[in-house]
């Protein structure tokens, strides 16, 4: 599938883009486009289509979005469900009248339903509603899901939805209004212990749990699937690791030396109460299996971030 092809690659100069860009190439992929955000608005049409002239691609991968953590996604529940929706719907539709032989969507466990079983399984996805404060997003990648599957029944049209779990990794946001727990905790272990604080303060209460799967793990999945997967239904692509927010906390703590204590503000929402995923389908349809061992992974997400020009010393 990838041997050569010219390959569309939205959200390519992003965290995830990257090693996906890598990774495609590593798999045989040609050329790969990537637009940037000052060339194309792709929750434009017109930019849409401006797009698939400039690249004439015969693969789409689809990884750009606008998504942040919990305060990011209450602050911006509107904004979130227009670009996440508009974009996929351009994209796709686009695709479809161009006869593109492969498009790659990135879905996300935001749309999982709130209290979904662990570990999530794929066929639990419409056993109830996402969680409150990132629903808008989930639900809008969601509908992309279904757009695919409508596609491919009416059209023939070979699209694939996979749903990463909450990644990590070198390059990733740390910026504090915007970003997911693993680099704002990174950021605010370091900057304390830098200005010598006896604490930090957490949202929440500890007590939720999360899956993690580092970047370039997440980015072999997809390319993987660009190259082999052909099917209707989602796949969950994860590492099959549960951690709770006070142990994810306390490892962090440990590896950026931080050694002061840590306060919870329970007036912050926990958000989803746990996530793991069920991984196995990824492995059986495709071969993916996450290599990454969790403490490895945050210690080149922390020395990434040490060496970068986001981090301030005193």
């Amino acid at each position: 599938m990838l041997n050569g092809q010219r390959v569309l690659l939205t959200g390519g100069a992003g965290f995830l883009g990257q090693p996906v860009a890598e990774r495609l190439k590593a798999h045989g992929a040609g050329e790969i486009f990537i637009p940037r955000r000052k060339d194309y608005d792709l929750t434009d049409p017109a930019a849409v289509r401006r797009v698939f002239e400039d690249a004439r691609p015969n693969v789409v991968v689809h990884l750009a979005a606008e998504v942040g953590g919990i305060g990011a996604n209450r602050a911006n529940p509107g904004r979130y469900f227009y670009a996440n929706m508009a974009m996929g719907l351009h994209l796709i539709e686009e695709a479809r009248r161009c006869g593109i032989k492969k498009f790659v969507q990135a879905g996300t466990i935001c749309a999982y339903p709130k209290f979904t079983p662990v570990p999530f399984k794929e066929d639990e996805l419409w056993n109830g509603y996402p969680e409150e404060t990132n629903a808008p997003y989930g639900v809008a990648k969601k509908a992309l899901l279904v757009m695919l599957q409508a596609y491919r029944a009416q059209y023939g049209f070979n699209g694939i939805y996979l749903l990463p779990v909450n990644l990590y990794g070198p390059r990733d946001n740390f910026d504090p209004e915007s970003s997911h727990v693993i680099p704002a905790l990174i950021r605010k272990c370091l900057e304390a212990k830098e200005r010598g604080d006896e604490k930090i303060i957490c949202w929440g209460t500890g007590a939720a749990s999360r899956e993690f799967l580092f970047v370039e793990d997440c980015a072999e999945a997809l390319a993987l699937a660009a190259e082999k997967y052909d099917g209707p239904e989602p796949v969950n692509l994860g590492s099959g690791m549960e951690i709770t927010v006070l142990d994810l906390v306390a490892t962090i703590a440990k590896l950026t030396g931080f050694t002061g204590r840590v306060e919870w503000d329970p007036s912050k929402p926990d958000g989803q109460p746990r996530r793991c995923l069920d991984v196995t389908k990824a492995e059986r349809e495709f071969g993916f299996r996450a290599t990454t061992l969790f403490e490895d992974g945050l210690r080149n997400t922390i020395d990434w971030y040490r060496a970068s020009a986001h981090f301030t010393r005193r």
